[in-house]
């Protein structure tokens, strides 16, 4: 029987996605390729474009997720990219929340954030820091879209999402997490501009270097055999095969990516949970906003095993089990 070493009940799950669709054959005429091309090498049809900014795409995922229960003894926000520098996020989700004195900060692995805050909000609930933790990922992908980089501008989609966690006994919560990073991957995926290294106010920043940069192809090689590693490895640890596993959510990184879960890694297409086609690529807020996206169509039970893995720049890739 599975053993659960972090227990947390998940009480509540939100969701934001803009009312603007951009469908692929309106983003052809941007990045001068066809509908087909888009398609045929992201998987996406069709992504949200949001009017309003992350703190407010946040706050009404997380209203969703609070829904009549008492506010949070925390907020973690978990995105890709922040509201601007200074100061956190999570503060400004706050404040969207109306909120105040509730103490906010960021967990931040870029597309892996909403898995890393999963560890450190069942780490404080483990040792009875909090009891009700609220997690938000919220990002706006397709702010920082290059459209000289037609794939990589072809995968960004704007999303939030939120869940809500409490204390609760041992038959749910987090089974195990999982990370590794591999730093030769630092310049597969990147936004160069907005730190020290290439600084607004350096004459040598070019508009460029505060756009995303991605080499999906290389990207994708260097991580396929790398998750497929991960998922035996978690597996093998946790006494699991592939049958334990009631759903797998994966990062919406690409639709290769996605159907590399069940082509190569072994699962059952039924159990992965792909939503690349209407979203794109939602960065941080993608596993999240599968994870609801699935709750919401009546795909998870109370006891069922979750899978939720990903990557994210890096390269990292990472895991969560958790029995829902």
């Amino acid at each position: 029987m599975v053993k659960v070493l972090y227990p947390f009940k998940i009480t509540g799950l939100g969701s934001y996605l803009p009312p603007r669709i951009q469908t692929s054959k309106e983003l052809s005429k941007l990045i001068n390729k066809s509908e087909d091309w888009i398609v045929n090498r992201t998987g996406v049809i069709e992504r949200r474009i949001s009017e309003i900014d992350v703190d407010e795409m946040g706050a009404i995922a997380a209203k969703e997720a609070i829904g009549t229960k008492d506010n949070p003894d925390l907020i973690i926000n978990a995105s890709g990219v922040p509201k601007q520098t200074i100061p956190d996020t999570s503060v400004f989700i706050q404040k969207e929340l109306g909120f105040n004195e509730i103490p906010s900060f960021s967990v931040h692995s870029t597309c892996l954030s909403f898995l890393t805050a999963i560890k450190v909000a069942s780490s404080f609930l483990q040792i009875k820091l909090y009891k009700k933790i609220l997690i938000v990922s919220t990002d706006r992908g397709t702010r920082g879209r290059n459209f000289k980089e037609p794939e990589s501008a072809a995968l960004l989609g704007d999303a939030a999402a939120a869940v809500y966690l409490e204390s609760s006994n041992n038959k749910s919560g987090l089974i195990s997490f999982s990370m590794n990073t591999f730093p030769e991957g630092t310049d597969l995926t990147e936004v160069r501009g907005g730190g020290t290294n290439l600084h607004p106010q350096d004459d040598i920043t070019r508009i460029d270097d505060n756009l995303f940069s991605m080499n999906g192809p290389r990207v994708y090689r260097m991580a396929r055999q790398k998750v497929h590693d991960l998922i035996k490895q978690d597996l093998r640890e946790n006494r699991l095969n592939f049958d334990d596993i009631n759903l797998l959510i994966p990062h919406q990184a690409s639709g290769m990516a996605v159907k590399a879960y069940s082509k190569y890694g072994g699962f059952d297409s039924k159990k992965v949970v792909n939503i690349i086609d209407k979203t794109g690529n939602c960065v941080a807020a993608s596993i999240p906003l599968a994870l609801v996206t699935a709750f919401k169509q009546d795909k998870i039970n109370d006891g069922n095993i979750l899978y939720l893995i990903g990557t994210g720049a890096g390269l990292s890739i990472g895991s969560c089990l958790i029995k829902f």
